[in-house]
């Protein structure tokens, strides 16, 4: 972040305005709203602040502004035309630790003021910390046309609420799930209707209910987080991570995602890296339940779909022998994700009649593949967890029949800012994946489809290889 976000109690707090004009009116008009003291300092006055100055709402100091100016005060608003001045005035400040604003003008400003949704008490703030003011104000707008005008009388009802809930709900978790049911239920609906005294008879029945309820019970969710992109997560799995105490997410799971969690969340990261000590799957099994039991609301978040190749089948049976309540949200498997991404269609109506999900983690797994129903053409493979095993896979596809020269794509860290798309053969497989040092995660596909790879600029491409290796693979020949 390029500004920590902050709100500010100003009542009663001497603030400085230097300037006379209309934006000094505007940050005028904002600072009175948030129950400053205001002084005003300029030679001359705009009918707005002229008229604030005569009704007694600001002091006004009719001259020029002297460093001295800032002293006493708790911050200051540069919001005059001359670029001098309001240097002049951001190095006063600054000297004087006091928190100074210079409008339009980032470089001299130790706080800035956002556009504002003013719902109070609920206020939303949106800035872009300088950089493009007109967002801010669009997004503003967007967000003022969602929020009903009734929704501050809901957040003030909560306030009057607020200490007898406090005192009578003494679990955490159970005043938390008191507040949801709260925003989210009979008391928010006959407030948006405008039945203030139907709203408040439901807010003392959810009061009782809650108080005479036994401790929450714990539940669980088998998350999909999808294939990294933030912005493939599905609404229900937004929803589970708003709503979630703890997070048990593997490694796969990427930090934007995990930043669209609840602050207060707890976060418990189980993921298995290569090569590495690692949480086994039992281990992670023992620890859901755990949590669970004690009540917490627990989101199991695991890359791609819990239920392809993600083991969370396993889990939901040991949820379910300890009789915890659990649910399970899809997410979009790599598979799909990181092929879309790379511009690849799964399926073809004239390359690919179908197509085959399939993990080469392990010796085991490679081990125990039926080759031979790989190897048909007219089909795609999609290869999960495979960097490691490429020779392996290479070499028994060609044994079994699969040609040397169809086409292979690798996806390296698919729908990230930092994905790579590698178009080559199955012959030379494991020569790319050396000569490009592609690492975990990635997708490999194998079949016709893989030709119609992207690049970045939208048109079939494969990575460029340094000029040895390339020479060395087309004399590659490979033996079936």
């Amino acid at each position: 972040m390029d500004y920590f976000p902050a709100f500010l109690c100003l009542h009663g707090r001497s603030c400085l305005i230097v300037g006379g004009g209309e934006v000094a009116a505007r940050k005028a008009r904002l600072l009175l709203d948030a129950g400053a003291t205001i002084t005003v300092i300029a030679p001359h006055l705009g009918a707005s602040v002229a008229a604030f100055a005569a009704s007694g709402r600001v002091h006004h100091i009719r001259r020029s502004f002297e460093p001295a100016d800032v002293a006493g005060h708790w911050l200051v608003v540069a919001a005059c035309d001359d670029a001098d001045v309001q240097r002049e005035i951001f190095v006063a400040a600054e000297t004087a630790g006091v928190f100074c604003n210079s409008v339009d003008d980032t470089a001299h400003c130790s706080f800035i003021t956002p556009a504002i949704v003013d719902r109070s008490p609920l206020v939303v703030a949106v800035s872009t910390g300088g950089a493009a003011p007109v967002l801010a104000r669009n997004l503003r707008a967007r967000i003022e046309a969602m929020l009903p005008a009734s929704i501050g009388r809901l957040a003030r009802l909560a306030r009057s609420l607020r200490e007898r809930v406090k005192r009578r709900i003494a679990n955490a978790r159970q005043r938390r799930r008191f507040w949801e049911m709260f925003f989210d239920g009979p008391v928010a609906a006959a407030i948006h209707a405008n039945q203030e005294s139907t709203a408040h008879a439901h807010a003392e029945r959810l009061l009782d209910s809650h108080t005479l309820a036994d401790p929450p019970r714990g539940e669980a969710w088998l998350v999909g987080a999808g294939p990294g992109d933030a912005d493939l997560l599905t609404l229900r799995a937004l929803q589970i991570l708003q709503t979630a105490d703890v997070i048990v997410h593997d490694r796969l799971v990427s930090a934007e995602v995990l930043d669209l969690a609840r602050r207060d969340a707890e976060r418990i990261a189980v993921g298995k890296i290569p090569g590495c000590r690692r949480n086994s799957q039992d281990e992670i099994n023992a620890l859901l339940v755990r949590l669970a039991t004690s009540g917490q609301r627990v989101c199991r978040l695991k890359g791609g779909d819990p239920y392809i190749f993600g083991r969370g089948g396993e889990e939901a049976t040991e949820l379910a022998a300890a009789g915890i309540p659990f649910e399970v949200v899809p997410g979009i498997t790599a598979a799909a994700g990181c092929a879309a991404a790379a511009g690849i269609p799964l399926t073809h109506r004239d390359m690919s009649q179908s197509v085959v999900l399939v993990t080469a983690h392990g010796k085991g797994s490679v081990d125990s593949l039926d080759w031979r129903s790989l190897a048909r053409d007219r089909q795609t493979l999609a290869v999960y967890m495979a960097v490691r095993r490429f020779p392996d896979l290479m070499q028994n596809l060609i044994a079994n029949g699969r040609p040397a020269d169809t086409p292979v794509a690798i996806v390296e860290k698919g729908t990230t800012p930092g994905q790579r798309v590698i178009r080559g053969r199955l012959g030379q497989l494991t020569m790319l994946a050396e000569a490009h040092g592609v690492v975990s995660p990635a997708m490999l596909y194998i079949g016709e489809v893989a030709s119609l790879a992207l690049g970045d600029n939208g048109v079939a491409a494969r990575a460029p290889l340094p000029e040895r290796i390339e020479s060395a693979i087309q004399q590659t020949v490979i033996i079936q």
